[in-house]
């Protein structure tokens, strides 16, 4: 699928920018992977969906202000990936990057 891969990305969130590397892996119209950032550490997510160029999965990360989830929705153009993630209650912060 289009999607499937390694991307080096960043989230823009609140608190700065967040480098970091995902794996997308399709399986039909279902997504897995894993998803690494030095402020979520790396988590393993399963139950996402894609169908066509669009990708959405959740994950749930532990921080100082507890667990929060996080909802994402991708679009994969060629090499590039892009997108939203939403932040728990603390809003919605941008995903870009480019296929390792």
């Amino acid at each position: 699928m289009a999607v499937d891969g390694t991307y080096n990305i960043e989230v823009q969130t609140q608190m700065g920018n967040q480098p970091g590397k995902l794996t997308l892996k399709t399986d039909g119209d279902s997504l897995s992977g894993s998803f690494n950032t030095q402020m979520a550490g790396e988590q393993a997510f399963s139950g996402g969906t894609v169908s066509g160029d669009e990708a959405t999965w959740s994950i749930s990360v532990s921080g100082p202000m507890g667990q929060m989830k996080l909802d994402f929705k991708v679009k994969v153009t060629g090499d590039d990936i892009s997108g939203q993630v939403q932040l728990g209650s603390f809003g919605t912060g941008n995903i870009k990057g480019k296929r390792a």
